[in-house]
């Protein structure tokens, strides 16, 4: 698990098609975040969990790149 969790390559690939999908008229993701940067008014639980599934991928994301930053930083 630890070996997929910190895979840049398969994380990326899942925020170039979970995290982005579906692409028009514009990324899911792009649109609920100015939703949400909107105020979020009318927004359901639905919605909430959507922000998340779609969200994750570039979590994990900034996960690994703080990850490898520290890593070089003290090395």
């Amino acid at each position: 698990m630890k070996e997929f969790i910190n895979n840049w390559k398969l994380t990326l690939l899942l925020c170039l098609t979970i995290g982005m999908a579906p692409f028009f008229p514009e990324p899911h993701i792009w649109g609920k975040l100015k939703w949400i940067l909107g105020g979020g008014k009318g927004m359901q639980f639905m919605d909430w969990f959507d922000v998340l599934l779609h969200g994750f991928p570039f979590i994990l994301l900034i996960r690994i790149i703080l990850i490898k930053l520290f890593k070089n930083k003290n090395h």
